[in-house]
């Protein structure tokens, strides 16, 4: 392991002893670590308060993968591309299909590399999350080292053996500030057959968000749902999925059809690159990629979604890209005024829902609130856990909260 020489040091650990070694020293000299996988998505988040890195590459490889069983453990600073790899070679994948934040924020594939460690510990989760879950529900165990340097572990390595307190859920979508990830269990999903793309187009946003609402609630198995607004390519268009069987998805595709005749035309294109495509696309709001401005994640209700951006959209410029059938909306802002978080703040709350600042200048991180204020019972209790788990504050301090 790379010795510490000076404020800039990185370490690099090879095992999760040589983790626990490094944060026992830190929490001894009070030192504040930065944690990273391959840094893709260092953007995520305030910039973290500290002045050594703690790199987590070194904890590499699948240590357990059993295709009958559908359960895959891996360790932390794996590449995701790897673990796709091994997993499409079974016709199996990660159901909750997780983003790939290097498009919006203009890293090439040939730079950071996304780890397994990284997308738990974001909770990265894409367009199938409507059907499958997030990241957290895939996740069935977890090892890591808290920030007085002890190896914890909870859940198990298979789907049978998961017990104990539920650290597993804790864990993913920390930020790293309660734990550093050293290894993960996950349940699997085949991966499907076939995939069908019915697109309608030229919807409002409110007509859109009623015809994924009107999808999404049919007894046809719609696994994702997204529209781009004609304010972002000049064409809006309205994207469904739906994956199986062949036969199944033909039937499906045509009752679906049928059932959304009130919207439009729809087309249907099974072509497994274009599916392939788009829903990559969606998944890494590639709409985004590239365009200058700060860049907001907000989960709303679905029926909210448009009257939201219409609202905002009357205070400041804004462009729009809804997912999950209008339940996560991507919003785009000039970064002036904290890129707008005052009244992204004020008429979220309106409404309930949450607006997380995903992509801006480290400025503007670092002075406007990147994530939702919290009730103070809520704000207390995440206070205690930060104590419990991390008592001397030496893991990823700031990403979350100042």
């Amino acid at each position: 392991m790379t010795k510490l020489a000076g404020a800039s040091a990185t370490l690099s650990p090879a095992d999760e002893a040589e983790v626990a070694q490094a944060v026992k020293q830190a929490a001894a000299d009070r030192t504040p670590l930065e944690i990273m996988g391959g840094g893709s998505r260092r953007g995520l988040g305030r910039p973290a308060q500290a002045g050594r890195t703690l790199s987590m590459a070194g904890l590499s490889g699948i240590t357990l993968y059993e295709p009958g069983a559908l359960t895959l453990v891996a360790r932390s600073g794996t590449p995701l591309a790897e673990i796709e790899t091994a997993l499409a070679a079974e016709r199996q994948m990660l159901s909750f299909e997780p983003m790939d934040h290097r498009p919006i924020y203009g890293l090439s594939e040939a730079g950071p590399t996304p780890t397994i460690g990284g997308v738990v510990a974001v909770g990265a989760s894409g367009p199938r999350r409507v059907q499958a879950g997030a990241c957290r529900d895939s996740l069935i165990g977890v090892r890591f080292v808290n920030g007085a340097g002890e190896a914890v572990s909870s859940g198990g390595r298979v789907m049978k053996n998961v017990t104990g307190y539920d650290l597993v859920k804790l864990m993913a979508g920390a930020f790293g500030e309660l734990g550093v990830l050293t290894e993960l269990s996950f349940k699997l999903s085949p991966r499907p057959e076939i995939a069908a793309t019915l697109r309608l187009y030229r919807l409002e946003d409110a007509r859109a968000v009623a015809a994924m609402t009107s999808a999404l609630g049919s007894p046809f198995n719609v696994s994702a749902a997204a529209h781009a607004p004609a304010t972002l390519d000049g064409e809006a268009v309205t994207l469904l999925r739906l994956e199986g069987f062949a036969d199944s998805v033909a039937y499906r595709a045509g009752a679906l059809r049928d059932r959304l005749a009130e919207f439009g035309e729809v087309e249907i294109n099974d072509d497994p690159m274009d599916g392939a495509a788009v829903w990559s696309e969606v998944r890494d709001v590639a709409p985004f990629a590239g365009r200058e401005g700060a860049l907001w994640r907000i989960a709303v209700r679905p029926s909210r979604a448009a009257q939201l951006v219409a609202v905002i959209s009357t205070h400041r410029e804004a462009l729009a890209y809804y997912d999950w059938g209008g339940g996560l909306i991507w919003l785009m802002t000039p970064e002036d005024d904290m890129a707008g978080a005052r009244i992204l703040r004020a008429e979220s709350a309106k409404i309930g829902a949450d607006a997380v600042l995903v992509r801006a200048s480290d400025a503007v991180r670092a002075a406007a609130p990147t994530f939702p204020p919290q009730p103070e019972a809520v704000a207390a209790l995440a206070r205690g856990l930060k104590a419990k788990f991390d008592p001397y504050g030496v893991l990823n301090p700031g990403r979350m909260t100042p």
